[in-house]
């Protein structure tokens, strides 16, 4: 049973109707009693929660920040009309809105309410449940309960950096040959002969075909296709970090999926595994028809895990998974102790057999306190920043002397960094 502010304001009146007429302590009992009939009759009169059947529809998948609408329909089953309020709970990082509705639905008919959620966060948002508050005649009291209302919307990462995809698929086509430039990139694979213009490398010049016509006449390469591009994901904890207010591993999803559609224009083939002490998640390399969805899907709830990361079981993980030379780009973070103890002593194996580039994400902070001189206080953070660089450049200059190309940027130019590194090596013929 649920009382209403009519109920206080009845009861309230009651009270002074004692002060003014007291019939010797028996108007106590007079108002009680009315009181109570006249919530007893409302609840009575009120429909039932029970009767009340809920069917929801509207979106099922959602990028994190952009909105998505869920509606919920009531019918009512009973004999009585609803009137009252109804509430539908969702967690507090889908962002819903409204939270509540005053409804009135007649015996028989449907009512139909909707929610616009807003996620801030990656994963699946569940419906918490429908709280149902039904009210007799008079307003004064009446019924409520929650019924279960099943439905769940999945958050995918919200891909900023797909901005950045026109720019980068046009310098792939640069690539490719598809449009004449200035300077022409470079690839491994013959692809046509065309005339020469101003700017071409004087060394690309076929000169039996030149002979043949009356022009000069230059070979143009393209960059090799359907090579193999595994993305490696560490959830460690060094991934929870946060930087520039988010956590890192956030823009390591973002440089994923700019990363994971480019290779695919490029007519690569894109896998994807997620590890720390156990294998998290994964993309086959086969599924190569929706392969930007696929990784969303997968990555849509991952979060960090406040362990060590298990390199070796990492390169194990790559390993078994490629069965020909690919291009390994390793997602992770330049941390001297993490990269000397778990990843320098067993990345020997795959830098053999793969190119390995490891991406990570560098605080702007650093930079900012390195460069502070203002008081003491100001001095010592920027010694501690100058130390913590030059640790972490002392750790890059490891991993290159193993072979292993090494991308590093801040969080807002982090992925246009990634896809440029995986192009110069495309342009290059290192895949």
């Amino acid at each position: 049973m649920a009382l209403t502010g009519r109920a206080v304001l009845l009861a309230a009146i009651g009270v002074l109707v004692v002060f003014v007429a007291p019939l010797g302590g028996a108007m106590v009992l007079i108002v009680l009693a009315a009181l109570a009939v006249l919530t007893v009759v409302d609840v009575t009169l009120a429909a039932s929660p029970r009767a009340i059947e809920l069917q929801r529809s509207g979106a099922v998948s959602t990028r994190m920040g952009e909105p998505a609408e869920v509606g919920l329909t009531l019918l009512n089953a009973g004999p009585r009309p609803l009137r009252g309020k109804v509430r539908d709970a969702w967690p507090p990082t889908a962002q819903a809105s409204p939270r509540s509705w005053q409804v009135v639905v007649d015996p028989g008919q449907r009512a139909r309410v909707t929610t616009v959620l807003v996620p801030t966060r990656r994963g699946v948002r569940e419906a918490a449940g429908v709280t149902i508050r039904t009210l007799g005649p008079l307003g004064l009291a009446g019924r409520q309960r929650t019924r279960p209302a099943p439905w769940a919307v999945r958050v995918l990462p919200a891909f900023t950096s797909r901005r950045l995809l026109p720019e980068k698929l046009a310098r792939l086509r640069e690539l490719d040959g598809s449009v004449v430039t200035v300077v022409r990139g470079q690839g491994s694979e013959f692809d046509s002969l065309r005339s020469y213009v101003v700017g071409d490398d004087p060394r690309s010049i076929d000169w039996r075909a030149t002979a043949r016509r009356n022009d000069v006449v230059v070979r143009t390469w393209r960059p090799e296709r359907d090579r193999q591009v595994l993305l490696v994901l560490d959830t460690g904890r060094t991934s929870a970090g946060r930087v520039a207010g988010a956590p890192r591993f956030e823009a390591t999803l973002d440089a994923t999926l700019l990363l994971a559609a480019l290779a695919r224009h490029a007519g690569d083939r894109v896998g994807l595994i997620a590890h720390d002490r156990r294998l998290r998640a994964s993309v086959d390399l086969a599924r190569q028809g929706q392969v930007l969805p696929s990784v969303m899907r997968a990555t849509a709830g991952l979060e960090p895990t406040l362990v060590e990361t298990d390199g070796a079981a990492m390169v194990a993980a790559v390993l078994s998974r490629l069965k020909r030379r690919s291009l390994v780009v390793w997602f992770t973070t330049i941390d001297p102790t993490a990269i000397e103890a778990r990843l320098l002593p067993v990345v020997g194996p795959l830098v053999k057999r793969h190119t390995v580039l490891v991406a990570a994400v560098t605080d702007p902070r650093v930079a900012d306190l390195a460069r502070e001189r203002a008081d003491a206080p100001a001095a010592y953070g920027a010694a501690a920043a100058e130390t913590s660089e030059s640790e972490r450049l002392r750790a890059t200059a490891k991993l290159r002397q193993r072979g292993v190309i090494v991308t590093t940027a801040p969080p807002d130019a982090f992925a246009s960094a990634v896809a440029d590194t995986y192009l110069d090596l495309k342009a290059a013929g290192r895949l």
